[in-house]
């Protein structure tokens, strides 16, 4: 009989501590000018993306009561609410995922092993480009989270592998980072890259990786890195979060290649820009893990489990659990 390890894997968690919540379901509004740009945030909120998205904690309660033991439990980024767009380094975002990690961790153990999002650092609000990423928040969720930014897990013939896209991509987010901050920021992604590099020239020839990518704006810069290009056929999955549902997944896979929209501010050229490469996704067989809440839209949300055989014999068989709400 061959040997077998249970793979659990969630993402974009977003819980709201009580100093989060206390900033009120508007925090994206309020500081809008324009009443337009606030109606038509408020409609894609309430009816598209996730309406009351200060009061979703229940669903981490929810997987934790679903989920059972596993070799391995993958949290994929975003634990926070950033509901100041800055990351970790704001006090309330940081709490929120300290309590996020801590209730993991509580369950799981040492099993947990959890990627930085892009919540974690920081990024410009939707409208109004608020906020952006810190190097300070990388450094505390370094530091007081004890979030690694790449690791690497071996079970049997697989090497499971955790970066963080947003260093990987850092030059799609670059106009999101403080200019003073540049050289640090750039200083980290080589010092990531190294670490990427290494590892997948590391691998044996009969290992399989199952790599876990938090954004897949990552996906195409990895692409370019003659390491991991010549180690494509070995990444069974590539698994990713941020997109919170496969309907988004299946849009931008239909978009891949478009041009970059340069009129409509910065979100719009970032998404467009990332649109542009999607291209590069297929060759990491990628499988998006969505949101614990899903979208408003379909409420589609849920976690991974995944079967494996430890002597790689047969490709890991995944399969959706969906947390109704």
């Amino acid at each position: 009989m061959p040997r077998a390890a249970t793979l659990v894997v969630l993402s974009d968690i977003h819980y709201a501590s009580a100093a989060e919540k206390a900033r009120g379901d508007d925090y994206e509004f309020k500081d809008i000018a324009n009443p337009l740009h606030r109606l038509l945030l408020k409609a894609f909120r309430r009816f598209i993306w996730l309406r009351d998205p200060l009061g979703r904690n229940g669903l981490l309660d929810a997987f934790l009561k679903r989920a059972g033991d596993a070799a391995c439990v993958v949290a994929n980024g975003d634990y926070s609410c950033d509901t100041a767009f800055v990351g970790v380094i704001d006090d309330a975002a940081c709490q929120s995922a300290r309590e996020c990690l801590d209730k993991l961790r509580a369950k799981f153990g040492p099993a947990v092993r959890a990627t930085i999002g892009d919540h974690e650092l920081g990024k410009f609000s939707l409208v109004g480009a608020r906020g952006g990423m810190r190097l300070a928040s990388y450094h505390r969720a370094r530091e007081e989270l004890g979030l690694e930014p790449f690791w690497k897990l071996r079970l049997g013939r697989y090497v499971l592998m955790g970066l963080t896209s947003s260093l990987v991509a850092l030059p799609a987010f670059e106009a999101e980072t403080m200019r003073e901050e540049r050289p640090g920021w750039e200083c980290l992604r080589q010092q990531h890259l190294t670490e990427i590099r290494a590892a997948f020239s590391g691998l044996g020839s009969s290992d399989r990786v199952l790599l876990f990518s938090h954004d897949p704006t990552a996906l195409p810069f990895l692409w370019h890195e003659e390491s991991v290009r010549r180690r494509l056929p070995q990444i069974e999955q590539t698994i990713i979060g941020h997109l919170h549902s496969n309907l988004v997944l299946w849009k931008s896979r239909v978009l891949a290649g478009m041009p970059a929209i340069g009129f409509l501010g910065h979100p719009a050229r970032r998404m467009s820009t990332a649109l542009r490469e999607a291209r590069y996704w297929k060759p990491f067989r990628v499988r998006l893990c969505p949101s614990l809440a899903g979208i408003e839209l379909l409420k589609d949300g849920g976690y991974y489990t995944a079967e494996f055989d430890l002597d790689a014999g047969v490709p890991a068989r995944f399969r959706f659990h969906r947390i109704p709400r």
